[in-house]
């Protein structure tokens, strides 16, 4: 009876450590971002983003190629094979050693979730194309089929992504990693406002339809549908596993997304009609 009465005391104990270790890196996160977003102060539409973009931008760390792809296997590893990775639309967990390998099934790369072609070069001299914030690993052949396709409901089943749809001009994301994509997209259309200089060379906004051109010469990216990211946005929250790819983003990355810290700042920026 005492051995017993010992392990349930044991593992008692145990729970009340393992729950103040949580509530410490809870508060430390929320210590973090009161600091991080100290100049927001209460504002709203054009001016709570043209000041998010200015501290989302200061203390960015770019990336190489080769970095970015390395980064992935730390920020996207699954957590119960570190040997493996999940991939982003099918769910899937895959063996970090078959990146690129496009001559296999399963082989995995990296997807740009904002397309290249929508906005920016592919050159490692610029921010976008190596940022942390919208690459995620995909399988080889998914990552084809949605191409540069914009966001929006619909369409037809994706064989080798349940759950997910896609048609001539969108993609479906399944439900799960809905407001993922969304919150990467708000990001994206902040952090880069087109303001000319080296960390900021292009102007990414996201407009309410499908079908949107890809970029010219100026590379003024447009995609879109807003209307259904704000929708996504709401249907699937911030969770723990986004949580936690952000924290290890921003460890790598040193820049945050403010719409996982603050969902509610979505709604200042782009208020639903």
């Amino acid at each position: 009876m005492k051995k017993i009465l010992s392990i349930l005391l044991l593992s008692l104990f145990l729970l009340s450590c393992e729950k103040k270790s949580q509530e410490k890196v809870i508060n430390k996160i929320a210590s973090t971002n009161d600091k991080y977003y100290t100049k927001v102060n209460g504002k709203t539409g054009e001016e709570l983003k043209k000041t998010l973009n200015k501290i989302i931008t200061e203390n960015h760390k770019k990336l190489t190629y080769k970095k970015a792809y390395n980064a992935l296997e730390f920020t996207d590893e699954d957590p119960n094979n570190p040997e493996n990775i999940i991939l982003f639309y099918t769910g899937r967990s895959q063996a970090k050693k078959l990146r690129s390998q496009f001559d296999y099934k399963n082989g995995w790369n990296r997807e740009h979730v904002w397309p290249k072609s929508k906005g920016f070069k592919s050159q490692s001299s610029n921010y976008a194309y190596t940022d942390l914030h919208h690459l995620r690993p995909t399988d080889t052949t998914v990552n084809s089929s949605k191409g540069n396709k914009d966001l929006d409901d619909g369409g037809k089943n994706v064989k080798e992504a349940k759950g997910t749809k896609s048609d001539y001009d969108s993609w479906e994301p399944r439900d799960e990693i809905k407001g993922d994509v969304a919150r990467m997209m708000f990001y994206m259309a902040v952090r880069y406002e087109g303001l000319g200089d080296k960390y900021d060379d292009y102007d990414l906004e996201l407009v309410d339809y499908t079908g949107t051109e890809s970029s010219k010469e100026d590379f003024d990216g447009r995609y879109g549908k807003l209307s259904t990211l704000l929708e996504w946005h709401a249907l699937d929250p911030v969770d723990d596993r986004e949580r936690l790819r952000h924290e290890r983003v921003y460890e790598i990355q040193k820049n945050r997304n403010p719409f996982i810290d603050n969902p509610e700042w979505v709604g200042y920026i782009w208020p639903e009609n």
